[in-house]
């Protein structure tokens, strides 16, 4: 059986290019199996193992014994508790072994071997084709429709390596035939030994980009630099890009001769529309660019907030900037990161009226200035009490007819407004109860949130419905509903 043995190591590792040492391996596991099954039939979970030796192809099997303490204790088949020991000898941890008489390397032995031999195959095989295409992640590749599935097809990419292209990484309207070609970008690398192994998509930005830059040679060489990439897959896509160098046109570049280099992308993305716009660092300019072939008539724009008001002067280029189904508008504000809200130059100025009446408005009736002071105020920019209250004295010199102590008059009275909303706003506040605050998995930023809605106490608590505070930040039906029984517990104890 020693030679038969070392003939199987032999013959597996050079016909399957496995190493002699997983077959060893393999071989072991597969003797350990078929020992438990044919000797330890009642004694699953009795720990063996079989030590091969490499040269003679002799082997032998032992039986072992893990050290544990009394009280874990619990599988006499494979433990030992060390107050059965001398504990001179032995400690926890410690491994107890005895050999037993080895079976034959028989019929069931052989099989297991076999099975265990063709898993260790598969995992190899696996593990040659992670090592391959780990480095090619976020590369195109090209591959033959091998087969459809109701999820998707899997991908021929040669030498046995085959990728898997969901039905949700394929753009919209595209059937994929077998034995077709298709080019997708390989995303991910799954090193598990279930499901697809090579992930391939159509759908991404890393794709788009990845075109881009086979089809325009100044992308690949850094001379143009791709900034932000919206896109919507198969339909429509934006793409901003920078030149290194000024005496090359980006734009240009990437649309080529013609059109050629843009056409060639689009065309292997079954016709999915790309605009091309210069990237630029002054947002204003970057949002108007984003909305082309529309032409902006003003835009106002606020950093803080990451919004802005695109105003177009009539009503054909507000469409032309909103686009087909919403696609321009929505690529333009991904691409910015800004939200747009698009208006006419009219609705524009009906606004911004209302907004100023109600600010003149604000004026007379909280700071008791007659009508004119309070549009003057609203003319020269102030939009809140808080600014007339805290801004310098000179902001006011714009306004005629006001000296020193006029302004100084207005802004004592703007601060005794503000002072007077804080105090009202703080008096409003609602102290969570102590009992509230030190209930199980409470934290206080939800107690006072609790209070904020009148629940103060534990009774208030446990009286709520799961779907009255689950919509509180931080809370959700989950912890809502442990909080209320929590709360509850009080009731019966």
């Amino acid at each position: 059986m020693s030679r038969e043995i070392l003939t199987v190591v032999e013959t597996v590792s050079n016909e399957k290019g496995l190493n002699p040492e997983d077959v060893f391996t393999a071989i072991e596991q597969a003797l350990v199996f078929s020992t438990k099954k044919k000797v330890f039939t009642d004694i699953p979970e009795v720990a063996l193992r079989v030590s091969i030796d490499r040269k003679t192809g002799d082997y032998d099997t032992y039986r072992f014994w893990t050290v544990v303490a009394d009280e874990d204790h619990e599988m006499p088949a494979c433990q030992l508790a060390i107050s059965d020991l001398d504990p001179n000898e032995w400690k926890i941890g410690d491994i107890k072994e005895e050999q037993i008489p080895s079976i034959e390397f028989g019929r069931i032995a052989a099989t297991q071997a076999k099975q265990v031999i063709i898993q260790k195959i598969r995992e190899a095989e696996r593990s040659l084709i992670a090592d391959a295409f780990e480095a090619r992640v976020g590369e195109l590749i090209l591959g033959e429709v091998k087969k459809q599935n109701r999820d998707g097809y899997v991908i021929d990419l040669g030498d046995g390596a085959e990728g898997y292209l969901a039905k949700d990484q394929t753009l919209p309207r595209e059937v994929l035939r077998p034995k077709s070609r298709v080019t997708s970008l390989l995303y991910q690398v799954n090193r598990d030994g279930r499901g697809s192994q090579l992930l391939l998509t159509r759908t991404s930005k890393d794709m788009l980009i990845a075109l881009m830059t086979k089809e325009v040679p100044e992308i690949s060489e850094g001379i143009i630099e791709i900034r932000d990439v919206a896109r919507l897959p198969g339909l429509r896509a934006k793409i901003s890009v920078k030149s290194g160098d000024h005496r090359i046109d980006p734009v240009g570049a990437c649309i080529g001769m013609r059109g050629t280099r843009i056409q060639a992308v689009q065309q292997e993305l079954d016709g999915e529309r790309i605009d091309v716009v210069v990237w630029s660092e002054d947002p204003v300019q970057y949002i108007i660019s984003a909305l082309e072939p529309a032409d902006v008539s003003s835009l106002v724009l606020d950093e803080d907030t990451k919004t802005a008001d695109i105003i177009f002067a009539t009503n054909d280029q507000l469409a032309r900037a909103i686009g087909a189904q919403g696609q321009n508008v929505r690529l333009a504000s991904e691409l910015t990161g800004y939200k747009l809200n698009m208006m006419l130059e009219s609705e524009y100025q009906e606004r911004q009226a209302s907004e100023t009446n109600a600010v003149i408005d604000l004026f007379y009736e909280r700071l008791e200035v007659d009508k004119d002071l309070a549009q003057a105020l609203a003319e020269v920019g102030f939009t809140s009490i808080e600014e007339v209250a805290y801004v310098p004295s000179e902001t006011f010199y714009e306004i005629e007819g006001l000296d020193d102590e006029a302004i100084s008059i207005i802004q004592e009275r703007a601060k005794e407004v503000v002072l007077a909303d804080e105090l009202i706003k703080q008096q409003n506040i609602k102290e969570p109860s102590a009992e509230l605050l030190a209930l199980d998995d409470m934290t206080p930023a939800i107690a006072y949130k609790l209070a904020e809605r009148n629940v103060i106490t534990l009774d208030d608590l446990a009286e709520q419905a799961v779907f009255d505070i689950e919509d509180i930040d931080g809370l959700g039906a989950e912890l809502a509903a442990k909080l209320i029984m929590n709360a509850r517990k009080s009731w019966f104890e």
